[in-house]
């Protein structure tokens, strides 16, 4: 493998497909089948990057500590956004049960918000001067307020179908979520020549204007 290579960190998941994709456009592919293969690192066909593949959530840490010179994001598990690429397009909401919706979203007072987000859950409510309680939850977020562990959940949602599904709907929009380019900043000063072109190029392929 190159050593010179540089380490590009992608998430599993929902947006791996749109990064491949990405970098298709941008003339660069991996030999192997991802989808087949039980490796986590492929280098690109000509040599130039290695792809690690990782948790989403696990993207920032292999960036911010050096193993990967840059990384694919969503904002939800952000930690640096020089480009923001325009693809991983969703939403993080608070959603509730559709029969006991309220017209307006306001005074909720000490309700049980179950949620993967528990920061950014807290930081909404604050910012809204409501207490709540947040129960984090790994999984299975819709079931909470179906079997009464929590009045509502906040969540990521592409198009509401899970949501519509479990006779759940929007209250609020929390934030509008997109996959966003992370860099080492190490790697960004002692690899400048390596890496500002290819962020220039990402972008390029991104459709990202400056």
């Amino acid at each position: 493998m190159n050593k010179d290579a540089v380490t590009i960190a992608v998430p599993k998941g929902r947006l791996f497909e749109d990064c491949m994709d990405l970098f298709k456009r941008m003339g660069i592919s991996i030999a192997e089948d991802v989808d087949t293969s039980r490796k986590l690192v492929f280098p690109s066909m000509d040599g130039s990057i290695r792809f690690l593949v990782v948790r989403d959530k696990d993207v920032p840490a292999y960036v911010e500590y050096g193993a990967a010179d840059m990384g694919i994001v969503g904002k939800d598990v952000l930690m640096e956004e020089p480009v923001d690429l325009g693809f991983g397009y969703c939403r993080i909401v608070v959603a509730e049960l559709a029969s006991g919706k309220k017209e307006n979203p306001t005074g909720w007072g000490q309700a049980r918000i179950a949620t993967k987000y528990p920061n950014i859950s807290a930081a909404y409510f604050a910012s809204r001067g409501e207490q709540v309680e947040i129960i984090p939850l790994h999984g299975s977020i819709e079931l909470a307020p179906c079997v009464g562990l929590a009045e509502r959940i906040v969540d990521l949602v592409s198009t509401g179908e899970t949501l519509k599904q479990n006779n759940l709907v929007e209250s609020d929009e929390v934030m509008l979520i997109t996959a966003k380019l992370v860099v080492n900043r190490a790697s960004l000063k002692v690899r400048s020549e390596s890496i500002e072109p290819l962020i220039e190029a990402i972008g390029n392929a991104a459709g990202v204007r400056s």
